[in-house]
């Protein structure tokens, strides 16, 4: 086993050699670094790996066909830095629905900020009021930053790149600076948005490894992108109702017993509420791999963070991302990119909202 890990360590650190000569894309790392991460003890790697797990190697995918960085810079100076302004005031747990935001918009007709549209006559149930976005947070960070970017550049900057921007931003203050990356814009908004979408398109959390796949691959992500996004469960907090199933006395979850226990206790409300609780026990709001590590020790919410073991691909994911902290925060950050230029709306099929939460022609 010693001679495993040994094995492990140095291809994740050749692994990373390449990777910070690819990072030219981002901002990089310079300083800020994730620490010196402890990998899983080695008696808990596969006792038949034919070879150490890792992340394959890649170069970051090409932005979205009429995204580029800097997209803003002669358009609307100080574009980005407003935004993140706006993001750095917020709390952790508003931060944490920054980044899910974003997440929960790019996979319903794609990154295009319908989920930001409010209920009107005309559409009186629009995603937000979908089941998987009653809980979303972070919806006055990109009001307070549109309402200055209209003041600076009337008609510019677009509701779905502040979103871009905000869920890159708080990504950035929940891992201390580590996860530094540059955000391609250029999106314009969308103008329909319907709660009868969001369940089909969000992958649930009793989800089974296939069904993840086949959700992501839907929208031109794939496995790797799945399983490093899936690290984003390290922050924020969940519903009791999301994993109830898993709690006892269910004699069919995996679950580590102490923290089943503890959860049963929090999960009680004398008065029927669905309480909610940290997803990462550890550092709940730090964006960083204790989740991976949170999977490998049976200490995960959803059924679908445990799936993630069952599959011998995203598993081995999983032990590379615990093992190296630095080399999944590379690779959240390049999935975030990824994830950003999903169905992308142009000047023909979308608009430049004067507000957030409405559609211009309601105006």
């Amino acid at each position: 086993m010693a001679n495993k890990l040994a094995a492990l360590i140095a291809v994740i650190i050749s692994l990373l050699g390449s990777v910070s000569c690819q990072a030219s894309y981002g901002y990089g790392y310079g300083g800020y670094g994730g620490g010196n991460p402890t990998p899983p003890p080695p008696s808990s790697y596969p006792p038949t790996s034919p070879r150490p797990p890792t992340y394959p190697p890649t170069t970051p995918s090409p932005p979205a066909a009429g995204l580029r960085v800097g997209y803003y810079d002669d358009k609307c100076s100080g574009a980005e830095a407003i935004v993140r302004e706006a993001v750095r005031g917020a709390d952790a747990g508003v931060k944490a629905g920054l980044v899910r935001m974003f997440f929960h918009d790019c996979f319903v007709r794609g990154c295009d900020a319908s989920v930001l549209l409010k209920p009107t006559e005309a559409n009186p149930q629009p995603e937000m009021l979908g089941i998987p976005n009653l809980s979303l947070r972070g919806f006055e960070v990109i009001d307070k930053a549109k309402a200055a970017l209209e003041k600076k550049c009337p008609g510019i900057v677009s509701c779905t790149d502040i979103l871009a921007f905000a869920g890159r931003d708080a990504s950035y203050f929940l891992s201390s600076y580590a996860i530094d990356f540059k955000m391609p814009a250029g999106r314009y908004d969308g103008n329909v948005s319907l709660a009868s979408e969001t369940l089909a398109n969000l992958p649930p959390p009793f989800a089974d490894v296939k069904q993840l796949k086949d959700m992501f691959a839907a929208k031109g992500l794939d496995t790797v992108d799945m399983v490093v996004l899936s690290g984003a469960h390290s922050i924020g907090r969940s519903h009791c109702s999301s994993f109830s199933g898993r709690l006892p006395p269910s004699n069919t979850s995996d679950m580590d017993p102490t923290l089943a226990a503890k959860l049963k206790g929090d999960c009680v409300s004398p008065n029927g509420a669905d309480n909610t609780v940290m997803q990462d026990y550890k550092t709940p709001n730090e964006l960083d791999n204790q989740y991976y590590l949170n999977v490998l020790n049976h200490k995960v919410l959803f059924a679908s963070d445990a799936a993630l073991l069952k599959a011998t691909d995203t598993m081995r994911l999983v032990y590379a991302a615990a093992a190296s902290q630095k080399l999944w925060q590379y690779k959240f950050g390049e999935a975030m990119v990824k994830m950003g230029g999903i169905e992308v709306k142009t000047a023909a099929n979308g608009e430049i909202r004067k507000m957030c939460g409405f559609v211009n022609k309601a105006y």
